[in-house]
C-alpha cells in the first residue's frame, strides 16, 4: 500500500487540518481503483505514508466510511468497501434528477463563456480518450459536470452528488477501459454542449439522460466480469 501513496508526504498542511487532504487523496485512490475493493488499509502504514499522527488519518477514514467507501471494523481493520450496485443505482437516480434540471436551466439562457469552457473540456477529453489516459479523462469528465452545476448556481448539489457517487464512480471506472467507451463519453459531452448552444432544453435533457445511463445499465454485466469487486 505504501507504493500507492508514494509522494503523499507533500501535504500542504500537516496540522490537525490535514484530514481533508488525506481524505481527498485516499478517496481518489479508491475511486480510481488504485485501491481495489477489499484492500485492507493499515492505519500505521497510512500514518507513515502521510507523515501524520493517528488523528487526521482516523478522521479521514471516518469520512470515507460516511460515503460508504470503507468499512471500519473496530479493533480489527479498515477495508475498502466492495461496490454496492443498489447504492450505485440510487446515486445515479439522484445525479440524473439534478443534472437534467441543471441542463434544462442552462439551455434556456445559453451563456457563451460557459459554452467555450465546456468545449475546451471536450477538446482535452478527446485527446485523453485517444491516448487511453483514463485518469485524466475521468478528472476532466468530473470537471465538466461540476462546471454545469456551478453555472446553474447549485454547487452544493454537486458536492452532494459527489458524496453519494463513490459506488457509481467505481462502476464507471471499470467500464471506462471497454473499447469505445472513452470515445462515447466525448461524443455524449459534445451532444450536451450542442443542445445547450442551440437553446434546446428537451434535447439537452435527453442527451444528459442518455449519457448518464450507460454504465448503470451494464451493472450486472460489469459485476459478472469483476465479481470480487462487488458486494
Amino acid at each position: 500500500m505504501n507504493a500507492v501513496f508514494a509522494g503523499a508526504q507533500r501535504l500542504r498542511d500537516r496540522s490537525r487540518h490535514a484530514a481533508p487532504q488525506v481524505f481527498d487523496l485516499i478517496r481518489e485512490k479508491i475511486v480510481s481503483l488504485d485501491l481495489a475493493p477489499g484492500t485492507v488499509l493499515s492505519r500505521p502504514e497510512l500514518q507513515a505514508s502521510f507523515g501524520l499522527s493517528a488523528t487526521p488519518i482516523r478522521d479521514a477514514l471516518l469520512r470515507l466510511q460516511e460515503e460508504g467507501l470503507v468499512d471500519i471494523f473496530p479493533q480489527s481493520s479498515t477495508v475498502v468497501s466492495r461496490i454496492d450496485l443498489a447504492a450505485a443505482r440510487q446515486a445515479q437516480f439522484l445525479r440524473r434528477a439534478v443534472e437534467q434540471e441543471v441542463v434544462r436551466t442552462l439551455a434556456q439562457a445559453p451563456d457563451r463563456a460557459l459554452l467555450t469552457r465546456l468545449q475546451a473540456f471536450v477538446a482535452e477529453q478527446a485527446i485523453f480518450a485517444d491516448e487511453g489516459d483514463f485518469a485524466r479523462l475521468s478528472a476532466s469528465d468530473e470537471a465538466f459536470h461540476r462546471a454545469l452545476c456551478e453555472a446553474a448556481v447549485v454547487p452544493d448539489l454537486w458536492d452532494l452528488i459527489r458524496r453519494r457517487s463513490g459506488h457509481i464512480d467505481r462502476l464507471r471506472r471499470l467500464h471506462l477501459p471497454v473499447e469505445g467507451k472513452a470515445q462515447q463519453i466525448v461524443a455524449d459531452h459534445r451532444r450536451i454542449v450542442a443542445a445547450l448552444a442551440e437553446g434546446a432544453p428537451e434535447m439537452a435533457q435527453e442527451a444528459l439522460r442518455d449519457h448518464l445511463s450507460k454504465s448503470i445499465a451494464l451493472g450486472d454485466e460489469i459485476r459478472a466480469r469483476w465479481p470480487t469487486y462487488f458486494a
